[in-house]
């Protein structure tokens, strides 16, 4: 069992940048897969960056490419994601997830943290 906790959310312009946290707790975190994603209302929830436990393999989603950044520590259970040139279309709740290196799921979820850019 993993139990995830977001923060860092809130109200920015356009242009600015915001750092999301994801506390971790529960076993196993360091071989876990760790993602954010993000739900704008009214749309599905679309992924927008993944690491796994070494750092060696990272991805993103194709809209925030060259301006986000995800990273985790594992000496202190947390990942982060540095959100940089924030635009309006970044408005949504941020999620952040974790799944078991063998599985293409992601099995454990936080609450989410809202994240909204003024224009």
């Amino acid at each position: 069992q993993v139990q995830l906790v977001e923060s860092g959310g809130g109200l920015v312009q356009a242009g600015g940048s915001l750092r999301l946290s994801c506390s971790a707790s529960g076993r196993s975190f360091r071989t876990y897969v760790m993602g954010w994603f993000r739900q704008a209302l009214g749309k599905e929830r679309q992924f927008v960056a993944g690491i796994n436990w070494s750092c060696d393999n990272i991805n993103y989603g194709d809209s925030v490419k060259c301006r986000f950044t995800i990273s985790r520590d594992n000496a202190k259970g947390t990942i982060y994601l540095q959100m940089n040139t924030l635009n309006p279309e970044d408005t949504a709740v941020y999620y952040c997830g974790a799944r078991n290196s063998l599985s293409t799921s992601y099995r454990y979820w936080g609450q989410g943290t809202q994240v909204t850019v003024s224009s």
